[in-house]
């Protein structure tokens, strides 16, 4: 993989990049879409008009959990094609970048929209900043071809810009990772087209702003149940994934914790409510064993501060 390309030549699926695919590569907290393609080189770079989109109708065996398609750009820069693709889903709205090379490379990065904006910003210094540049010269040229450098970060994720020149010209590459561990992905978009994809940027987030959506309320406050010599944690939290709840079991030196996904909680209380009803029904035909259970000692009250 060079630093002019990246991405995973894995085909899967049909999408409307082309014969090919990727979904939920690399970077799950987005509910990545799908998409593949070919690319006809091109000396000039060239912006496409946004188009609204109808919302993703997920195909079968794909877990797109109710995401949407809001609008779509398409940018040609020399011989590569990029995707700007505004979606949705219930944690929020961002952009899945795409971008397609002339050899059918493929890779693709996601940004938050307040993240975007952030970026959206960097393109203006980085343009400026290649606009400064004299011609290139091989003799001074970096050893590790960096020229400009520069890092977002929004929550858990780390985006690296580089304005870097090797024997084929110069471009911008920028590199998602997550600091949990995870693939990196990348894009490198020629310098002369940071314009075009700044302005395409521009278009975006004037039509839909730069608010990422999603829950935006106050979280309910912990819990702490003490049954016997264990307690129990109930606290709410949230990150880029959305909402949970992570329920910890303390008892001397010993602690585990499991994590609920806030869409996920309406089931489980379905499943204990079920299980209380059929234990209830079986103390009642067999005796006291509820009259024991109810009597074990418990104490629920708000969790620590």
């Amino acid at each position: 993989m060079s630093d002019r390309e990246s991405g995973d030549d894995q085909p899967q699926g049909q999408s409307k990049y082309g014969q090919g695919g990727m979904d939920n590569v690399g970077n799950s907290d987005f509910d990545s879409g799908k998409w593949s393609g070919e690319t006809t080189p091109q000396s000039s770079p060239s912006l496409g008009p946004a188009t609204p989109a109808k919302p993703a109708r997920p195909a079968a065996g794909q877990n797109q959990q109710g995401e949407q398609e809001l609008a779509t750009k398409m940018l040609q820069i020399q011989s590569k094609r990029f995707y700007l693709d505004v979606k949705q889903n219930r944690r929020g709205r961002f952009i899945k970048v795409a971008e397609i090379g002339a050899d059918g490379r493929r890779s693709q990065i996601f940004l938050a929209l307040s993240t975007a904006a952030d970026f959206r910003d960097h393109l203006s210094s980085f343009s400026d900043f290649y606009a400064s540049l004299g011609p290139p010269n091989p003799e001074s040229m970096p050893e590790d071809g960096k020229l400009k450098s520069e890092m977002m970060i929004k929550e858990n994720r780390r985006y690296y810009l580089d304005l870097k020149e090797n024997s084929r010209g110069r471009f911008l590459r920028v590199s998602q990772t997550i600091t949990r561990g995870g693939p990196r992905s990348q894009i490198a978009i020629p310098a002369q087209g940071m314009i075009e994809f700044r302005d395409a940027l521009t278009d975006l987030l004037d039509e839909f702003g730069t608010d990422d959506g999603g829950f935006k309320g106050d979280l309910p406050e912990g819990r702490h149940m003490r049954v016997e010599n264990k307690n129990f944690y109930f606290d709410i939290g949230q990150n880029n994934r959305g909402i949970y709840m992570r329920i910890s079991e303390v008892k001397s030196n010993f602690r585990t914790a499991i994590t609920v996904p806030e869409k996920s909680w309406a089931r489980f209380r379905d499943i204990f409510a079920d299980y209380c009803d059929k234990m209830k029904d079986g103390s009642t035909s067999g005796g006291t064993s509820g009259d024991k259970a109810s009597s074990s000692g418990t104490d629920i009250g708000p969790g620590p501060k």
